[in-house]
């Protein structure tokens, strides 16, 4: 999905041991190595998941990938590796519909714009506003036949579980709307209460929930399961804490469906 002409330009700078790409994005010896490990973990999950194997997936990895487009780097992303994985599923034929929830502090710029046009790619989102990258508006839907596939919901600073935990209730209603062959989650913990990056006040309790529901559409879906691709994060305790949580979310749900269809069956 990136253009060749970037990935050379990447390649470039590599070779030359690496430099300042914007005022937020350096790369460093290794970063590139680092970035394809990266992007072919979230294709090797994200097919496990479609195929059956796993029920959670979760792609620990960076550098982070949502900010990055299909030409450009920024906000410490070179490669966008939820958007790689995404399309590595639709070319597997295993998922041609497939919805992207984002839910980092900030907005993803680049996996929007890389499906802007995309009527087959849900993006969802929650992210703090005024916060960078500065888009990711509700009035951002999509273009021409993706209008209405785009959907952002933005949280002013000191929001915290209520008010994330609604937000999802709501993009969820467009998810089941949509019905996705897969689901994949930008899971982005720098919302954390204990986060330096900005000022949303989202607990562990609040990912649980929001995973929780996720979990419940996808079981209810008929979906395989669920893979989250790791985006921001930067208070290692408040990370660690965060994303056991979405996986124990994630996984009782599925497990509360499991138990209600064989209490009917």
């Amino acid at each position: 999905m990136h253009d060749p002409a970037y990935l050379a330009a990447l390649g470039e700078l590599d070779a030359e041991g690496g430099g300042w790409i914007d005022p937020d994005t350096y790369l460093a010896p290794g970063s590139m190595h680092a970035a394809r490990l990266a992007a072919g973990a979230a294709v090797e999950a994200a097919l496990a998941v479609a195929g059956g194997e796993v029920a959670v997936a979760f792609s620990v990895s960076r550098p982070p990938g949502h900010h990055a487009s299909a030409r450009r780097a920024a906000g410490f992303c070179l490669l966008n590796n939820v958007a790689i994985a995404a399309l590595a599923l639709r070319s597997s034929g295993l998922a041609p519909r497939i919805a992207i929830l984002d839910w980092d502090v900030h907005h993803g710029d680049g996996t929007q714009a890389v499906f802007e046009d995309d009527p087959d790619l849900l993006y969802a989102s929650t992210h703090q506003s005024p916060l960078y990258p500065g888009s990711g508006s509700p009035h951002e839907r999509g273009r021409g036949a993706a209008a209405g596939t785009k959907h952002n919901v933005t949280l002013a600073p000191g929001a915290g579980d209520d008010a994330f935990v609604a937000a999802w209730q709501g993009l969820l209603g467009e998810v089941r709307s949509f019905r996705p062959d897969a689901v994949l989650v930008s899971a982005g913990y720098d919302g954390h209460r204990d986060d330096p990056l900005a000022n949303l006040e989202i607990t562990e309790d609040g990912y649980r929930a929001v995973a929780a529901a996720i979990g419940t559409v996808v079981a209810e879906s008929g979906l395989p399961g669920t893979t989250l691709v790791l985006e921001g994060g930067y208070d290692l305790r408040a990370l660690e804490m965060s994303a056991s949580a979405t996986i124990e979310g994630l996984l009782e749900a599925s497990g509360k469906v499991a138990q209600r269809g064989s209490h009917s069956a």
